[in-house]
């Protein structure tokens, strides 16, 4: 089924109350609410979309990315103030651009993926913080969770690091980069006085990969796990069976997508 125009489309969405980028029957998904939004801005208008990959129910995004298919030209600026105008509070559309390129699908180009899951430690946090940062009542020990968030980097099997991998899941993966620091990104007159951010980049995770490196890390941080059963976890010939430790989704958020040049 061709198209006549394709559009490049940057949101943002607080993902606490969706369940997730993918439609599901009888669920409030991101795609859901996103199409709802379009059939109403574009009446009888045909078009298709495309997102530029699946994120967990309660995973936020700043920078998410779709590929809108449609017989009709479209105004950048029409189209978003439109779509604002007509979506719920909690999806907000940042640009809208042409793609040129006939061949491009979002789905198989090649893209860098940043994401940051937000946290705080030692103290019960204030309810409104629940669909932004995970409050470990624990206190947590930050600087050796800082050494072992960088043993991930580089190329690793990530098999203890993924849920439900099937015979065709590629678990060989690159984190580019990987480490703690101290949050100053977001911020609120609710949040505890100090936070913390994992930071993780590279061209694709698993399921649940960055959930379960949290969950890692805050066991390191806990005194639970140590540096050298981060290492051994890294390793597909040693004996560890699969790690447990999946951190809440709410802290985790799809921060940046840079679309690559294809060589």
């Amino acid at each position: 089924m061709n198209y006549k125009y394709s559009y490049l489309v940057r949101f943002q969405y607080l993902g606490f109350r969706l369940h997730g980028w993918q439609k599901q029957p009888g669920l409030k998904t991101v795609h859901f609410v996103l199409d709802k939004t379009l059939k109403f801005v574009f009446k009888g208008i045909r078009f298709k979309t495309i997102g530029v990959g699946r994120t967990d129910a309660k995973v936020s995004s700043t920078d998410y990315a779709f590929q809108l298919f449609i017989d009709e030209a479209v105004e950048e600026a029409v189209f978003l103030n439109l779509f604002n105008l007509n979506s719920p509070s909690d999806v907000r559309v940042l640009s809208l651009g042409e793609i040129k390129d006939e061949s491009f699908n979002m789905i198989q180009h090649p893209k860098i993926k940043e994401y940051r899951y937000y946290f705080s430690s030692g103290q019960k946090n204030h309810p409104y913080c629940a669909p932004f940062l995970n409050g470990y009542l624990e206190e947590l020990d930050i600087e050796i969770m800082k050494e072992g968030a960088r043993l991930f980097e580089g190329i690793h099997n990530f098999k203890r690091y993924c849920t439900k991998p099937t015979e065709k899941t590629k678990l060989v993966r690159e984190i580019k980069n990987c480490f703690v620091q101290e949050n100053i990104d977001i911020s609120a007159s609710f949040f505890p006085e100090k936070s913390y951010v994992l930071i993780v980049k590279g061209e694709g995770f698993l399921r649940n990969q960055i959930r379960l490196i949290m969950g890692a890390l805050a066991e390191l941080g806990k005194g639970n796990y140590s540096l050298e059963f981060i290492k051994e976890s890294l390793d597909p010939e040693n004996e560890i069976s699969f790690l447990k430790t999946i951190a809440p989704a709410s802290g985790l958020h799809l921060h940046k997508i840079e679309l690559k040049e294809k060589s």
